[in-house]
């Protein structure tokens, strides 16, 4: 179940560990919230024939939600993710994204389309993958 709105924090450049792991069992590209703080998730991928970035899931710790169910499509998924202290999970795949509920299609133009821009970390699940799952933890402290 997609959220309604999503909470912004400032952006503190904390970026965390990500660890990739294929699920065992249904086929759906899932995300998992392994950290200790409320995140919310955007998604983008090709369906095919253009880009799409739709959003936001709110993950409480400790819980994992299905983005896309079925059979994966493509190989290449894209993830942003922030959660309510102002973290995020960031890449440089930019795509574009709008701080309430959002679906659009395609990835250029986004300021003039009236969205905002974010940078997506890139998730390659393989050429053969029929499904994968998205573990976001917390940073690991620093020695």
């Amino acid at each position: 179940m997609k959220p309604t709105s999503v909470f912004f924090g400032p952006a503190v450049g904390l970026v965390a560990f990500l660890a990739f792991c294929a699920a065992p069992a249904r086929a759906d590209f899932r995300l998992c919230n392994n950290s200790s703080a409320r995140v919310s998730v955007a998604l983008a991928y090709t369906n095919g024939a253009n880009w799409v970035s739709e959003g936001w899931w709110n993950i409480k710790p400790s819980n994992c939600e299905t983005l896309l169910r079925g059979p994966l499509a493509a190989q290449y998924y894209y993830v942003y993710a922030i959660d309510e202290r102002g973290g995020e999970w960031k890449g440089k795949a930019f795509m574009c994204t709008r701080d309430r509920e959002f679906r659009i299609d395609g990835r250029e133009d986004c300021f003039v389309r009236g969205f905002d821009r974010s940078g997506f970390f890139e998730v390659d699940t393989g050429k053969d993958a029929k499904n994968w799952t998205v573990q976001l933890t917390d940073p690991t402290p620093p020695h």
